[in-house]
């Protein structure tokens, strides 16, 4: 099974994906984590190139690419293996970052993306993916206490279209995701988080 988180920065994903990992594990669960940019040596160094305040002159189309680039040796090297072998994979974003951040935000054109975007992954796609939903000015505000990169340094409105650009993903595909009112406390996030991952491993359950 392959799980995604999303959202806006500041959502809490990186908080909730560790709680899941330990939920699952104690539970049973064989568990990969992993996340984007990164996850392999290649994609690590991808990340620093994409995150370093020196490249501030960086085209659009130029982080694109190496997001995709990125994506296709994670892919290759670690999802599609630990998939393969039974286990859940969690991921801390995924291709729809790109859709959402590169496309509506960065207002790319989405079908382009798209292209691009299977052609990195080969077509895979998540089991299930969980949206942590928070206002982007509330995503500013906790950003605003942590340390900024390369891509935290984006206007109010830049942010705006990103989660517009989620809510039209959410609305294509409601199968796949679960909307997740992040502005609780981590403990109700949490549960709700567990709820929809048992939901979806039940019904991905062989039937006897």
């Amino acid at each position: 099974m392959f799980i995604t988180f999303e959202g806006s920065d500041g959502s809490g994903k990186s908080t909730q994906i560790h709680l899941l990992e330990d939920y699952l594990r104690k539970n049973g669960q064989d568990v990969q984590l992993t996340r984007e940019p990164g996850g392999t040596d290649i994609g690590e160094g991808i990340r620093q190139v994409l995150l370093d305040m020196a490249h501030e002159k960086m085209h659009a189309r130029t982080e694109t690419l190496l997001f995709n680039a990125a994506r296709a040796q994670l892919i290759e090297q670690e999802i599609r293996p630990a998939l393969s072998g039974g286990k859940v994979v969690l991921c801390d974003r995924f291709a729809d970052s790109t859709v959402a951040y590169q496309g509506y935000g960065r207002e790319q054109d989405i079908e382009e993306l798209k292209r691009l975007i299977s052609f990195a992954t080969g077509g895979l796609s998540p089991d299930l993916t969980l949206y942590l939903d928070l206002p982007p000015e509330e995503g500013i505000r906790r950003k605003l206490a942590d340390y900024q990169n390369r891509l935290d340094v984006q206007g109010l409105s830049f942010y705006r279209r990103v989660e517009a650009g989620y809510r039209e993903m959410i609305a294509q595909e409601p199968q796949r995701w679960v909307v997740i009112n992040a502005g609780r406390s981590l403990e109700e996030v949490h549960q709700e988080v567990v709820r929809a991952v048992q939901d979806k491993l039940t019904a991905l359950a062989p039937s006897r």
